[in-house]
């Protein structure tokens, strides 16, 4: 097999995002509703900012917004986490981040599986957030020796997925035959299953130590949990979706609403409780539910430098101390007022982000700078003052722990489950993986180190031209 006649993992990524979108619209038709939502929101919100759609044009950022989206799915296992890790490399994604969950009382800790570098993320930025169940928290014994028996008796992984992921990591790629095959088989895997593999006693045991817990260990699959598309405006989506039929969480996850947005805001519609059959031990099948299924919607805003991390944590810390959101909902007004209170420290423009090193940015020459002759050894920052350079802020492509720990809770509505003691252990999550994730931070300034070697060395060849 010749290499050129490979599919890129590029193509095989986009064929896979779409197809995911296409089947979750199919089964739960609410997202549908959400995708024409913001839609519309993104349309309306580009039409009053013409400098916005200006600005996306020019980074190559316009075409991937309404295409963009992330997913999200729960592993029981570590083998399962090890083979979910090389099925998506096969779609060129790979494991970013360690995000520990347990902090914020969900038995689970979680990488993000995605593109890395600018072209591919240009290309098609889909990521999925994927969590491993934790059992060493589960504190009855006996259930989570049960738990880890259901768990080891299934295979989550149809055998074409499996052949086809050894034969791409053998060969080195995938023709277009294998490839289409491949994206069929591999989303076999996130399908919804209606079927429990647990009886209804074990169901409810599972379900009162936590709901995540019986979501996991359940069912024959992992099934998607959500997909999330990105919007420019996640306010006017939060406030028009009960227009649209659409019960939205009570708070929008993550920074408050400012000019220049950092990191990632979330919000999502309350999850849906959908129609399960258990089988008895006597083979009896009995009817009941199960609630776990969502739709989530995200605005993303400018990566934060290490300084600009510890900034925001110790801000969201403080917004927390003063008014911590109620579950019901009930003091989202307060907690909005405290957030947005705790945050004016935080510099809302982005010369001030630029400033103070708080964000990554990607520089590029100005029209004039493309046209004049500079000393390309020259400080940035001077060039910048004479127009010859320019900055964007670099999209925050990962996840925040508190963030989707709060969309965790708000759809598993989990309020009486057990206590979780924060317990972070990246060691034994990359273990379990087969790989070390890959540090967020490095491949932002990656980014932007080579935006600026782009830019000096275009300075110097125009130097020397002349």
């Amino acid at each position: 097999m010749k290499e050129n006649s490979f599919v890129s993992t590029d193509e095989i990524r986009s064929a896979f995002s779409a197809a995911m979108s296409a089947m979750y619209r199919t089964e739960v038709p609410a997202y549908g509703t959400l995708m024409e939502l913001v839609g519309q929101v993104n349309a309306e919100t580009l039409a009053a900012d013409p400098s916005l759609q200006a600005r996306l044009e020019d980074t190559d950022s316009l075409e991937r917004i309404s295409e963009e989206r992330h997913g999200a799915i729960r592993l029981g296992t570590p083998a399962e986490l090890s083979m979910m890790r090389r099925v998506f490399a096969v779609m060129g994604m790979q494991p970013v981040g360690y995000y520990d969950l347990s902090t914020a009382g969900v038995p689970v800790h979680s990488t993000a599986f995605r593109p890395v570098g600018d072209t591919a993320l240009k290309k098609n930025p889909f990521r999925v957030f994927t969590s491993l169940l934790r059992l060493d928290l589960i504190t009855d014994k006996i259930l989570r020796a049960e738990a880890g028996q259901i768990l080891s008796k299934r295979q989550i992984f149809t055998p074409g997925a499996i052949e086809l992921t050894e034969r791409a990591e053998r060969e080195g790629g995938l023709d277009k035959a294998d490839a289409e095959r491949f994206v069929t088989e591999a989303l076999e895997t996130f399908r919804w299953h209606d079927k429990a593999n647990v009886d209804p006693q074990m169901y409810q045991r599972l379900h009162d130590a936590h709901r995540l817990i019986a979501d996991v260990v359940s069912f024959k699959g992992p099934h998607i949990n959500h997909l999330t598309p990105r919007t420019l405006d996640i306010d006017a989506v939060q406030t028009r979706m009960q227009d649209h039929g659409i019960a939205p969480k009570a708070i929008v996850e993550g920074p408050p609403t400012r000019t220049c947005a950092i990191l990632l805001r979330q919000t999502s519609f309350k999850a849906l409780e959908e129609p399960v059959s258990f089988q008895a031990a006597d083979g009896s099948w009995h009817h009941g539910s199960h609630t776990a299924r969502f739709g989530e919607i995200e605005q993303r805003g400018i990566a934060l430098t290490p300084k600009g991390r510890a900034l925001y944590d110790e801000l969201l810390n403080t917004s927390r101390k003063i008014v911590r959101p109620a579950a019901d909902g009930s003091n989202a007004a307060g907690y909005e007022k405290a957030l947005a209170e705790a945050f004016v420290p935080f510099p809302d423009t982005w010369a001030g982000i630029r400033a103070e090193g708080l964000g990554y940015f990607a520089y590029s020459l100005t029209a004039k700078g493309r046209k004049a002759k500079a000393d390309a050894a020259r400080s940035l920052d001077s060039l910048i003052e004479d127009d010859l350079v320019q900055f964007d802020p670099i999209v925050y492509e990962d996840f925040l722990p508190v963030s989707a720990a709060g969309i965790f809770q708000s759809n598993l509505g989990d309020d009486a489950a057990q206590e979780f003691v924060a317990s972070p252990n990246q060691r034994r999550f990359e273990l379990d993986l087969g790989a070390k994730v890959l540090n967020e931070f490095d491949h932002y300034a990656g980014i932007e180190q080579a935006s600026i070697a782009d830019c000096r060395g275009m300075l110097s060849s125009a130097e020397a031209a002349e």
